[in-house]
């Protein structure tokens, strides 16, 4: 876990407190699991320690038995089959393995989840539910918190809870220091990092049709094959726009980094931060 990481939670204890409705429902909560989930150093110790040990469960010795029982499964009939000495039968000792394979990662699933559902942890997404229909904004929920993948999408193992909507929802920016607005450049750096990635397979690929249709005018002694390599200039032009599109994006990313650090810094301030885009999200963990 990296150090912004650490500092930005999801809300901040001065953002729960300062609607009287969430702070009631969050000290009711905190009491159960004995916990002030108001309180941002124990927050991000409880968020840290619930992390290692949900992690722990997922690299257990019974984790990596599991994993190497499932890949022998499937590799096995493979061998059985093509070596004549073994034959088709052999192959059907994958199937007790498979048994084996599944129970072992079924129970390691089963204690992964069971650390995510830790009282204390269960509690905070309690209180993230609370302040979500209280209309306060989470500037980001870990991945992990939810039993996800990260950059997962999709309802998690352990999801933050749903309320209903509180009738009188409290403006997210009511509280503490003001987060300044959003600059043009990280806005911009947004829509680069968003839609980026493509430019080397599509390079790539025309290269590839461009040869091919040339080889196969060549082989074939048909000149209309040789058209294919206007495709050929083309893919220069998209490595090209590509690197230049990398260069901005890399230009731009500090501006970006900086933005986080500003509302990690108004979030330990007292403020309610706005949620925080996938793109910027990622920034968190480098």
């Amino acid at each position: 876990m990296t150090s912004t990481e650490a500092v930005l939670l999801p809300i901040g204890g001065a953002a729960l407190a300062s609607d009287p409705r969430v702070a009631e429902a969050v000290r009711a909560i905190g009491a159960r699991t004995g916990v002030d989930y108001t309180d941002d150093r124990a927050v991000t110790a409880l968020l840290a320690e619930r992390r290692r040990a949900a992690t722990a469960e997922q690299h257990r010795p019974l984790a990596w038995a599991g994993g190497v029982a499932l890949l022998a499964c499937v590799v096995w009939p493979f061998v059985a089959v093509s070596v004549p000495t073994l034959g088709p039968k052999a192959a059907l000792a994958a199937g007790p393995l498979l048994v084996l394979a599944v129970a072992a990662l079924t129970r390691v699933r089963s204690n992964w989840k069971r650390a995510l559902l830790h009282p204390a942890l269960a509690g905070y997404r309690e209180v993230l539910g609370v302040a979500r229909a209280h209309g306060m904004p989470l500037a980001h929920v870990p991945a992990w918190l939810e039993g996800k993948a990260e950059g997962g999408s999709g309802k998690g193992a352990t999801p933050i809870p749903s309320y209903p909507e509180a009738a009188a929802p409290a403006p997210w920016g009511a509280a503490g220091a003001a987060v300044p607005p959003k600059p043009a450049a990280v806005t911009e750096y947004e829509r680069l990092a968003s839609s980026g990635g493509w430019h080397d397979e599509a390079g790539w690929l025309l290269l590839f049709a461009g040869g091919g249709g040339a080889a196969w005018a060549w082989s074939q002694t048909e000149p209309i094959g040789y058209a294919a390599l206007v495709l050929i200039p083309v893919a220069i032009g998209i490595w090209l726009a590509g690197s230049h599109h990398g260069s901005e994006e890399t230009r731009l990313r500090g501006e970006a980094v900086a933005y986080v650090r500003t509302v990690t810094t108004a979030q330990a301030a007292g403020a309610q931060v706005p949620e925080l885009t996938p793109v910027l999200r990622k920034l968190l963990h480098d």
